[in-house]
């Protein structure tokens, strides 16, 4: 598999990154993570407008998935080619209602699903194109999915957006790259079931005896280098920093 970082920011775009957004390829497939503010166009620095197979959105948080609606409008209004057909959308229920919501002006209350294939997420195992994917609720204030992917005997998992539980261990267990949430720093924040810092990204890839780890979802505000320390203090693989454009075959 081969994953590209489209957008690695947490809460809203850096300078450096948009949001959320990760893609996942393998034997030709293309499956996107998340869509978050800015993704949409460092999105097309990887790969077509229309190339993408299927979508999976964590959860329903602006910094996840608000550029659903610009992808809407090159879908639906695309001038060459005329309109898309529907694209496999795997989200929260009520995805369709939040993204026609948030866009307002839509033709009509079905014009979403005209070139999106809405599916609601439940935790369980299925396949999405050649990959073998399980999901399972975390622990977010909205409803919120991690995710593993395997394929071809190799496996990484992408947290969403996290506090600490045991569905995200079971998701990391001995994966080969963990793509896991570090938005809070280790001795400043402290509210359960809201994010992850550092330190427990560590400790979640430490017991989960995972190949690497990758810290994303890292706000502005945050020191991600301070974070970075925190993971390496309890975890001895190898970590890195998420960045727009990075690139790991995994």
């Amino acid at each position: 598999m081969k994953l590209t970082v489209v957008g690695c920011s947490g809460s809203f775009p850096s300078a450096e990154s948009a949001c959320s957004s990760y893609l996942v390829e393998a034997d030709g497939f293309r499956l996107l993570l998340d869509m978050g503010n800015g993704a949409l166009g460092e999105l097309q620095r990887h790969c077509g407008l229309y190339d993408l197979d299927a979508i999976f959105l964590s959860h329903l948080h602006a910094d996840h998935c608000i550029d659903m609606c610009g992808y809407f409008v090159a879908r639906y209004y695309r001038h060459e080619g005329g309109r898309c057909g529907p694209l496999p959308v795997y989200g929260p229920e009520g995805t369709e209602k939040r993204l026609t919501t948030a866009y307002e002006d839509v033709p009509d209350e079905r014009s979403m699903s005209e070139v999106f294939d809405f599916r609601t997420l439940k935790s369980g195992a299925f396949e999405i194109g050649p990959f073998q994917v399980r999901t399972e609720r975390v622990s977010h204030p909205v409803e919120a999915y991690g995710i593993r992917v395997e394929h071809d005997g190799r496996s990484l998992a992408y947290s969403g957006d996290t506090g600490v539980c045991a569905e995200l261990g079971a998701l990391a267990e001995g994966v080969d790259l963990f793509l896991c949430e570090a938005s809070f720093t280790h001795g400043k924040e402290d509210i359960p079931d809201l994010h992850l810092n550092g330190r427990e990204a560590g400790e979640c890839a430490r017991d989960g005896r995972v190949g690497r780890l990758v810290l994303t979802h890292i706000p502005p505000w945050t020191d991600a280098r301070q974070n970075l320390a925190d993971a390496r203090a309890v975890y001895d693989g190898p970590v890195d920093l998420a960045y727009a454009g990075a690139v790991y075959e995994v």
